[in-house]
């Protein structure tokens, strides 16, 4: 949701503010602007639309300054326009406000305001906000001296909000140049360098200016001026965060030559999860090593069930967990969406492990349900990209990704990290409680970085004639079996993301209990084939297809000879573990998605309706 950036220091600020909002329009594509500050005046430009639109917008109407802010916006409150666009200036035009998530009781706020005589242009909650800070820079203290400072401000203010959000806010009133920024749920992060600070929503904006950050906590309120940077927590202390420096290269978050970011992090994959288990695995005496869980042996052999806890995308990495976990440590799992977990009573208690998967570490949902799990008694691990992150934070165990940067919407790199995570995590659970691993488990994952830049490289202009051949079907049908039944679902989900075609995945023995009746010549079935325990099943679910006059798209790592001529069309991957072989599976899927989305015209990086890192419920 939402972009932010902020600049405070001794260059001119709107360059630095553009530079920062292209690199997070991932995040927010509704409207854009900028606010920066100069001679006392406060100076905005907002355009409704993609960046570009800003920018055409300053080419004509310049700005200049030494600190401000810049936003661009995947719209809650308020339908995308230039009214509604941030920063959103309060009624008497003396701060400007950008702002991340969604304040719940903005409406009795903003009654009691208008009665109080403030007046609203926008249809946001984000104006509230502004409007009630700007109210306390009225409020006199009990001495009766008029006034108080930004800060001040802020910490009244917050103090009525009710909801998730992150802003950050400048004023022309108060001595010298500073911002003053809030988190209560979606991330913030301040960039640290000498003479000057940075403030972002993801670490990725940060990046060609510093590496040394900042994370606030939920609560915390932070001003940042050119000399440095103070935190203050919830109860009003001041506190010292830690310093994150990050490892990741600024180049890692370019497209590399690449016409998409999609099409980069699909490539990307081959290296990515060989970062995910490099230096966790001692091949030479088969043991997993994990230096960032805090949960001892002894209370892990305690553990009698896992839930897993994930939305959309890691959902998916969640169902292929329950195979992977349940297969290796024979440990019970079941998978819950976050959105729903925490809205029934589950049975929770100390003997349970909770796994929340979020690639950003900053899902709402998956954090709300992680919470409530803990809460309830469970121990609390998390699978996640981002170090320094809410759900690293609030857990005992983090199994980090290594994916790097991802900056299209529609996930790749960070699923297929997810599920080495999950695959490590389940050798991990097996190793406590048994005492060791079968070799054969890590043979098999050192060879699947080869397999994976084997399946690209020979699908990639494969699946690019499939699109050209499908791309103007309205309908699909995803089937897959076991531990590939999840891959049916995230294949689905991906050609629904990116070409906006209607995608449907389902178990492959489930066809006949309702979906059958929707096929015809005109739907192409995508069925995953691979692998010897439920092959002849599929292959009769094929036929089935076949029947129905369905074209018949088979992805599988047999002799195609063995589908006996029922298939229209055959992908071939290579063959891996049984237990790895959805990481292999997925990518020509992903590979199809992204070129029918081409195709068909579709904006595959910053698909309609869609924003990266869902940070409200």
């Amino acid at each position: 949701m939402c972009g932010i950036v902020g600049y405070v220091g001794e260059r001119d600020v709107v360059p630095l503010l553009m530079d920062g909002l292209r690199r997070l329009e991932y995040r927010g594509y509704d409207s854009a602007g900028v606010v920066a500050i100069q001679d006392g005046c406060l100076q905005t430009v907002r355009a409704e639309g993609k960046l570009d639109r800003l920018k055409e917008k300053l080419a004509t109407h310049p700005l200049a300054g030494h600190y401000g802010l810049g936003h661009t916006r995947w719209a809650t409150h308020g339908v995308p326009s230039e009214r509604n666009a941030h920063p959103m200036v309060d009624a008497r035009n003396r701060l400007a406000l950008i702002h991340n998530g969604i304040i719940e009781n903005f409406l009795p706020l903003k009654k009691r305001l208008i009665a109080e005589g403030w007046t609203f242009k926008s249809d946001t909650d984000t104006e509230v906000v502004a409007n009630l800070i700007s109210s306390y820079l009225d409020v006199s203290n009990a001495a009766g001296a008029p006034g108080t400072d930004l800060k001040t401000a802020v910490s009244r203010a917050v103090q009525e909000l009710e909801g998730m959000y992150a802003f950050a806010v400048v004023t022309i009133e108060g001595d010298g140049q500073q911002i003053v920024a809030a988190r209560q749920g979606p991330p913030l992060v301040i960039g640290l360098a000498e003479g000057e600070q940075f403030l972002a929503s993801d670490p990725s904006a940060l990046l060609i200016h510093t590496k040394d950050v900042v994370f606030l906590e939920n609560g915390d309120i932070a001003r940042l001026t050119p000399a440095g940077v103070e935190i203050w927590d919830k109860s009003g202390e001041t506190v010292k965060r830690q310093v994150h420096r990050l490892t990741w290269d600024p180049i890692q978050a370019e497209k590399g030559g690449y016409k998409h970011f999609m099409l980069k992090e699909i490539h990307d994959q081959t290296q990515a999860v060989q970062d995910t288990f490099a230096g966790r695995v001692d091949f030479e005496d088969s043991r997993i090593l994990f230096d960032t869980i805090q949960v001892s042996d002894e209370d892990l052999r305690r553990i009698e069930r896992i839930q897993i806890v994930a939305c959309g995308t890691s959902w998916h990495a969640g169902l292929i967990g329950k195979f992977l976990i349940e297969n290796i440590a024979r440990v019970p799992v079941e998978v819950d969406y976050g959105s729903e977990y925490r809205y029934r009573d589950p049975i929770v208690d100390d003997r349970m492990l909770a796994v929340g998967i979020s690639q950003s570490g900053e899902t709402a949902d998956t954090l709300s349900a992680m919470e409530a799990a803990h809460e309830r008694g469970a121990r609390l691990f998390t699978v996640c990209n981002v170090p320094g992150s809410q759900a690293t934070r609030i857990s005992e165990g983090v199994i980090y990704t290594h994916a790097g940067p991802e900056i299209g919407v529609a996930s790749t790199k960070a699923f297929s990290t997810q599920l080495v995570a999950l695959y490590l995590l389940a050798l991990y659970l097996r190793q406590v409680r048994t005492g060791s691993i079968d070799r054969s488990y890590l043979d098999a994952l050192a060879h699947l970085p080869h397999a994976v830049n084997d399946v690209i490289s020979r699908q990639e202009s494969r699946m690019e004639a499939l699109a050209k051949r499908y791309f103007r079907a309205e309908n699909f049908l995803y089937l897959g079996r076991g531990i590939n039944y999840p891959i049916a679902l995230e294949g689905a989900l991906k050609l629904k993301e990116i070409s906006y075609i209607h995608a449907e995945g389902y178990p492959a023995g489930e066809m006949k209990h309702g979906p059958i009746a929707l096929i015809d010549k005109e739907m192409p079935v995508v069925a995953l084939a691979t692998g010897d325990q439920v092959f002849e099943k599929v292959k009769s679910n094929l036929q089935e297809v076949k029947a129905r006059d369905g074209v018949v798209i088979a992805l599988t790592d047999r002799d195609p000879e063995e589908l006996g001529g029922i298939c229209d069309e055959i992908i071939q991957v290579p063959t891996v573990s049984p237990l790895l072989q959805p990481i292999v599976n997925v990518i020509p899927l992903q590979l199809l998605a992204y070129f029918t989305g081409v195709r068909r015209g579709a904006d595959v990086d910053q698909p309609r309706n869609l924003a990266k890192s869902v940070t409200v419920e």
